[in-house]
């Protein structure tokens, strides 16, 4: 690239987001604003009930709440962007704010692929080793394991971030996103971008391609199990208390594989459209999984309806 084209990045960055589509911008500002509301909304009350509950103060409720406030944060970081973009004429962001809101989306993405593979080890031995659950899952070793994958997450967030905003950048500075993604952003620089390729792959591979290697090999040893119950009460109590987690796992990762893996289109008159469908595979896949993970985990888990209910009793009472 042209080098006398740099720009520097301090003096900020456009967001297009629908600006092609104006027509759409008022019709997603309320559907987004309704789910991120539900969001808020449903984890926040799993979080509370998680910690004021002392029923719900194990392993794996305690990795649950973890999840919903990592949702929250990880849709905090990114959707009220999306909505002032929405309504504003000139969708702009600060260098600072582009920086920080790349590096929490990231963060919380990272730190989530960490969070499920330490889920599915808290699954595994509980039952696969029950007798050693309640030793091999104190809070000496769950905390840490929750404490260990907030600063991965953050750490190769860091990482990522600096690599990117280290880079000159050409042109308008304009970004063919919602937000500051990561992606978005490297398609502006003037530079070789190799090194931030590299060090994205490795992240890709240990943050989700360890993590899946882990839960499909558990999942291998968890259902086998499973299956050598004897009683068909003992097995179907076993196979819910997994398949909350597997349904989440499915739509995280799959949602993943299909905003990145499916093939480019060579037809230019298709890249527009595919252009849009890209922005807006990404924009939901940031809001559908947070929105059905409290469903998810709710609707299939008795303490946690159970403790939920007797929350709004109390509040009930109380007004």
């Amino acid at each position: 690239m042209d080098r006398s084209n740099q720009t520097s990045p301090m003096l900020g960055f456009i967001l297009l987001g629908l600006s092609a589509h104006l027509k759409l911008e008022k019709t997603f500002f309320v559907l987004i604003l309704l789910m991120y509301l539900l969001i808020l909304l449903g984890n926040g009350v799993l979080v509370l009930v998680t910690v004021s509950d002392s029923r719900l103060h194990t392993p794996m409720y305690f990795f649950l709440g973890n999840l919903s406030f990592l949702d929250i944060c990880y849709t905090t970081s990114s959707v009220p962007l999306i909505l002032d973009s929405f309504l504003t004429p000139r969708k702009t962001i600060s260098f600072s704010g582009c920086v920080m809101q790349m590096f929490l989306s990231f963060a919380m993405g990272a730190t989530e692929c960490v969070l499920l593979g330490m889920m599915v080890f808290d699954r595994y031995v509980a039952i696969c080793n029950p007798l050693r659950y309640p030793r091999v899952m104190s809070k000496a070793a769950y905390v840490p394991m929750a404490a260990g994958s907030w600063a991965a997450g953050s750490t190769t967030a860091m990482v990522q971030t600096s690599l990117a905003m280290q880079l000159p950048f050409c042109g308008d500075n304009v970004i063919n996103h919602f937000t500051c993604e990561i992606l978005a952003v490297l398609k502006l620089a003037c530079a070789d971008i190799s090194i931030n390729v590299i060090s994205m792959v490795v992240a890709n591979v240990i943050f989700l391609g360890v993590p899946v290697l882990l839960i499909s090999f558990s999942y291998v040893f968890i259902i086998a199990t499973i299956l050598k119950i004897p009683s068909a009460e003992g097995r179907k109590k076993a196979f819910s208390t997994c398949s909350a987690h597997l349904t989440v796992m499915v739509v995280f990762y799959g949602t993943i594989l299909f905003m990145y893996g499916k093939p480019k289109s060579r037809d230019p008159l298709g890249v527009d459209k595919q252009g849009l469908a890209d922005k807006l595979t990404s924009l939901f896949y940031g809001m559908v999984t947070p929105m059905l993970n409290p469903i998810i985990y709710s609707l299939r888990n008795k303490d946690r309806k159970t403790a939920v209910r007797n929350l709004l009793t109390q509040k009930h009472f109380t007004w």
